[in-house]
């Protein structure tokens, strides 16, 4: 973390100054709003938390909800969420308090007893270690929590703004051309009817959503007749694998077991078997004291004293996207004005853990690239990329999940073998943890034409960090962990051996007209303010002279002008970033979006092509 750069800090430093719309900001929703978020949920608040760092917006988040979500129904935090938490600056503390899967146990019955139930598999959850980030169980409500916090404590001083209700919407003309109506939901004017008008809307409104409904969008696919009762219970038992993630088949049915954080609860997910096409809902009104039978049914010899619930339902398997995820018909040169994100567009089971960790991946997108839009560094057009990357996520999502569920609702006796099922988790790994996500050629991602030259940061998936050494400090360090959710790209420079091109890059990049750094970075901000721009070194960091880096590496910031020294990095001795990522020896650029996803791979080279790359979808700054 740093600090100190505008003065002396005694107090917390995750709290920022407010700056801009942060100052005395207004109790009440404003007439007028840059953007406008519907619903407080994992979409939501990232989304939030994310525009928060762009002061000049003003930014206000609606929810019906009289106040914070008490208790979730998501609870799994794949690596990539973690890795998304250490962008916002509170990965470490969410870590503390979470339960953590380190491997996932599989129950069938003994072939000799079918009555009797035993473990037939035990699966590395992360068999390929594709993230330093651990795979979490965490209540959803202290994950907005923490969303919360920082959008709080960040220049906008975002909180959301409780007991509003989204009713409709018209979009129209002018600088505010999206005209909202909100009820209140409680106090003295409950039911009371306003209007306000945005430039963008964003609907993080569920799966009934009504943002989705006023736009004309629609969900397309259906229930796959199949029903669940899931239950966050305190409970007294005998079976032996009760603090690891189980998939337990019984003939009685079967449970996905998921232990929670704290060290005593627990959540199970029990079938209930497949449902009547005339049951018309009958099966959501199944009771409690029935889902608990059954789940002690399927634990066949094992006894389950359930204490206490502290939250249960029942539900069908649904499988949705919508069809697009904002305003624009396929085909009109129109430019987006409303969006939705998380289950205002995608819904699946719960069983995969991919609901909340999707959904955050959507606000992530959206958020750099509206405050981008609205600062006036990008056109407008970058808005429609939104839709155009996150709604293909959305049906790979979908298949995969499909397949994973009908996998869980199956009968012992259908599976070809008792490893079948536990052979599907770990070969997929990848996919459930986030990492399968790639984004084609775009406005915002670069062809694939210099890819051999970092072989291990494919172009359009996310940026895979590695152990490095500070130099200005000699502090091992990982490569990624050091990109704030800020909004900035991120220039990664790999040294060729002697430093020779990169000297000659480095010079272009400080001081070039055609540089992206001079042309891109406003007059009177600090030079790295656009792009954070660093270096990593072959050698060790004993054999880097200070003197010998290049100034773009060590930019003066702040008031004092003081030298970032937090820029600048040396391979490690026995886990080399250059070998574990294929970084060509004769150098590389590797240039990250500001939501980790690699947007382009060149040579140094390269640097029409990089000035190209940024043009198409970065504006100059108008004249000082």
């Amino acid at each position: 973390m740093q600090f100190h750069h505008h003065g002396y800090v005694s107090t917390d430093p995750r709290v920022l100054p407010a700056a801009g719309t942060g100052i005395d900001r207004p109790d009440d929703v404003p007439d007028e709003v840059d953007v406008l978020i519907v619903g407080s949920g994992p979409a939501g608040m990232l989304l939030a938390a994310q525009l928060a760092q762009y002061p000049s917006v003003t930014t206000r988040l609606v929810e019906r909800r009289p106040g914070r979500l008490a208790i979730g129904q998501a609870d799994g935090i794949q690596a990539r969420s973690v890795e998304t938490f250490q962008a916002f600056g509170f990965a470490e503390r969410i870590i503390a308090e979470a339960y953590r899967i380190t491997e996932m146990n599989f129950w069938a019955p003994d072939a000799v007893d079918p009555s009797r139930i035993v473990r037939t598999a035990r699966a590395d959850d992360d068999p390929r270690g594709i993230s330093e980030f651990p795979h979490l169980i965490v209540n959803q409500a202290r994950v907005l929590d923490y969303f919360a916090e920082v959008a709080a404590q960040s220049p906008a001083r975002i909180v959301p703004d409780y007991g509003y209700e989204f009713v409709t919407l018209q979009v129209g003309e002018g600088e505010y051309p999206v005209t909202v109506t909100l009820a209140r939901t409680d106090g003295p004017d409950a039911g009371v009817e306003r209007t306000v008008r945005a430039k963008y809307v964003v609907g993080c409104d569920g799966a009934r959503s009504r943002v989705r409904e006023a736009i004309g969008r629609k969900h397309i696919g259906g229930q796959s007749k199949h029903a669940w009762g899931v239950m966050d219970v305190l409970a007294v038992t005998d079976f032996p694998d009760i603090r690891i993630k189980c998939a337990i088949q019984s003939e009685h049915g079967s449970i996905l077991h998921i232990p929670r954080e704290g060290g005593h609860l627990f959540r199970m997910y029990v079938d209930l078997g497949e449902v009547p096409e005339d049951d018309n809902g009958k099966v959501r009104t199944t009771p409690l004291e029935s889902i608990i039978a059954k789940a002690g049914d399927i634990l066949g010899q094992y006894t389950l004293d359930v204490k206490d619930v502290a939250w249960w339902s029942v539900y069908e398997v649904g499988h949705r996207v919508t069809d697009k995820f904002d305003d624009v018909e396929v085909g009109s040169d129109a430019l987006p004005h409303v969006f939705i994100c998380g289950d205002a567009c995608h819904t699946h089971s719960a069983k995969a853990g991919q609901g909340m960790n999707v959904s955050m991946q959507d606000g992530f997108n959206l958020g750099w690239k509206l405050g981008s839009v609205l600062t006036g560094r990008a056109p407008a057009a970058l808005l429609s990329t939104y839709s155009a990357e996150r709604q293909e996520i959305a049906q790979n999502l979908i298949d995969f999940d499909k397949e994973w569920s009908s996998l869980m609702a199956k009968k012992p006796e259908e599976f070809d073998s008792p490893e079948q099922l536990a052979q599907f988790y770990t070969s997929t790994a990848e996919f459930p943890a986030g990492f399968m996500t790639q984004y084609p050629p775009s406005m915002i991602v670069g062809e694939a034409t210099h890819q051999a030259l970092a072989i291990g940061y494919p172009i359009g998936k996310r940026f895979t960090s590695a152990p490095v050494v500070r130099i200005g400090d000699a502090v091992p360090a990982h490569l990624g962990h050091h990109a704030k959710a800020d909004g900035r790209w991120r220039i990664y420079v790999f040294a060729d051996r002697d430093a020779t091109a990169l000297r000659d890059f480095a010079d272009w990049l400080a001081t070039a007209s055609d540089s992206p750094v001079v042309r891109f970075t406003p007059a009177g901000t600090d030079p790295d303010s656009v792009f954070d721009v660093k270096v990593i070194y072959p050698q060790d960091h004993t054999e880097v002279e200070m003197a010998d880096i290049p100034a773009v590496f060590l930019p003066r910031v702040g008031p004092f002008g003081l030298i970032d020294y937090e820029k600048i990095y040396a391979a490690e001795a026995e886990d080399d970033v250059f070998d574990a990522r294929g970084i060509d020896r004769d150098g590389a650029i590797v240039v990250v979006r500001p939501d980790q996803y690699v947007a382009h791979v060149l040579p140094l080279s390269a640097r029409s092509e990089l000035t190209d790359f940024f043009s198409s979808h970065m504006l100059a700054p108008a004249p000082a």
